[in-house]
């Protein structure tokens, strides 16, 4: 079949699904000038494994990535978030961070993460994400360290850029690594898993400052210094640590044998297309990438419910305070929601995996959210805002993993899906720039301009989900019909198989994720 005819069939999303009988009987004898056991690079070919086999093989893969994972990303918002912490530990006094100063050094942070996010990734599979990972985490863990010892309003600004910049390659790169581990169906679950600990920060920040802040006065640093410094000085920890335990790609991962290599190496390989997905880079698929309009909107979703994110780990503690409790009693309150949430965010991710869905887990958490900002903005008692307050840290940490899943499960491409990821990740942290000029100081204690904005943002959230999932819909039956078709018909359309790769998530073979 010409290529031509290809491009054309693959841009209106619904090519003829009769290919797949062609497919899968290529897929299933190798190539004549491939040789056998050279189909997934240098390992043998994928062994016949049982389902405790296979249960056995992931948990081994589980066990070596996702602790360290989850403890570079736990560390990672604790660096992120804890200058809400530091804020109540004397930190705009002593650097006079007066009007609008302390909302413009966190959104400076946001501004230089967001331009990093899709470069980050295209670097993370030329640098290996053994060394690239841990190496950002170092780098961030160093500058957070050096934030503590800050005199001046321009030196905090230009370390919280600096920090943008260097913790821009750990989010989007963490979730893009997951992708190319572990089959689509399996993948939210692992990313819940160290979200949950970028949740869990939530409560450990709140702990963790608590307990600094007896440290006041040490050495003659006042407590909002010695919360950058101990916890920056846990990422640089945590940063060596991960150079010796964080591995590249399933075919080159040296903890497997070889067989295991292969067997993970051909899971995920044939996962999304029955002739593998394209591995190496080529200028058009950024353009096709940045231009798909399905990839915008999911972005859209996923700042829809990443900004209360932001807004609620950012200015928790002050929205707290704000109900007239004091600084001590501020911080403690602000740990119950995050332990909640965590719990929620495994439990979610693990529910999603087993249906297959990752749509109606990110409708309940904007839903949750929604309702939380409106009981926060409604005249009502403090117990019930403190319970808003759960609602809205449940909702937007619960619904986020879903999000990166959904478009990870949906575009196909080593390449094409890590720029799709940097671009959410990049949309996201835009809305966490507005995140951090909408809970103004002038607005406390009831913070009604925050809670509202962040009520708008949900709402778009809330109109823009049931467009993409009634759009992946129709196109999953329109394939499926003209499948039926086709069949009915013995009608048979031929593809090369790198004329399916180019096609990614436009392929006959290929289903959206719901």
């Amino acid at each position: 079949m010409s290529s031509a005819r290809a491009k054309r069939l693959s841009q209106d999303g619904s090519v003829e699904k009769a290919v797949i009988e062609v497919l899968e009987e290529r897929a299933a004898s190798p190539s004549s000038d491939v040789p056998a056991e050279n189909q997934e690079g240098q390992l043998p070919s994928p062994p016949n494994l049982t389902e405790e086999e296979e249960r056995r093989i992931w948990r081994k893969v589980d066990m070596r990535l996702l602790p360290i994972l989850t403890v570079m990303y736990l560390v990672g918002s604790l660096d992120r978030s804890n200058i809400g912490n530091a804020k109540l530990q004397g930190l705009l006094t002593e650097l006079q961070l007066t009007g609008n100063k302390y909302n413009i050094a966190l959104t400076m942070y946001f501004v230089s993460y967001s331009v990093c996010t899709v470069p980050a990734n295209l670097l993370l599979k030329r640098l290996r994400p053994s060394r690239w990972l841990p190496g950002c985490t170092l780098a961030w863990g160093i500058i957070a360290t050096l934030m503590g010892l800050v005199k001046t309003y321009r030196q905090l600004l230009s370390l919280r850029i600096l920090l943008g910049i260097a913790e821009a390659g750990l989010p989007p790169g963490a979730f893009y690594y997951i992708t190319m581990w572990y089959p689509r169906h399996m993948v939210q679950y692992r990313i819940g898993m160290f979200w949950g600990g970028a949740t869990f920060a939530g409560a450990f920040s709140g702990l963790l400052a608590f307990a600094i802040s007896f440290m006041s006065g040490r050495a003659g640093l006042l407590g909002w210094s010695w919360i950058f410094i101990i916890e920056g000085l846990i990422t640089i920890v945590v940063a060596f640590a991960a150079f010796f335990v964080l591995v590249d790609f399933p075919d080159t991962a040296t903890f497997l044998t070889p067989e295991e290599r292969a067997y993970v190496a051909h899971k995920k390989k044939y996962d999304n297309s029955s002739v593998g997905e394209e591995e190496h880079f080529e200028l058009r698929q950024l353009w096709e990438t940045l231009t798909d309009w399905r990839v915008i909107v999911c972005a859209l979703i996923n700042m829809s419910v990443i900004t209360p994110v932001y807004g609620i780990t950012l200015f928790l503690p002050s929205i707290i305070n704000g109900f007239g409790f004091n600084t001590v009693i501020s911080q403690l309150l602000s740990v119950p929601p995050y332990v909640v949430a965590t719990a929620v965010v495994v439990g979610w991710s693990k529910w999603s995996d087993n249906v297959k869905r990752r749509s109606p887990f990110i409708l309940s958490g904007l839903l949750l959210s929604l309702v939380g900002f409106v009981i926060n903005v409604a005249n009502v008692s403090i117990g019930v805002k403190y319970f808003g307050t759960f609602l809205v840290v449940v909702g937007s940490y619960a619904g986020f993993p879903g999000n990166v899943s959904w478009l990870g499960n949906n575009v196909v491409g080593h390449y094409r899906r890590g720029i799709a990821i940097g671009t959410q990740v990049m949309f996201a942290n835009t809305g966490g720039a507005i995140a951090c000029n909408i809970y103004r100081v002038q607005d406390a204690p009831r913070y009604l301009l925050g809670h509202l904005v962040e009520i708008g943002f949900v709402s778009i959230g809330l109109l823009l989900l049931p467009v993409v999932v009634v759009t992946y819909v129709r196109a999953n039956a329109r394939r499926d019909a003209l499948q039926r078709e086709t069949e009915e018909k013995g009608v048979r359309v031929h593809y090369t198989p790198e004329q399916l790769r180019s096609m990614g998530n436009n392929a006959p073979d290929f289903r959206f994720t719901l």
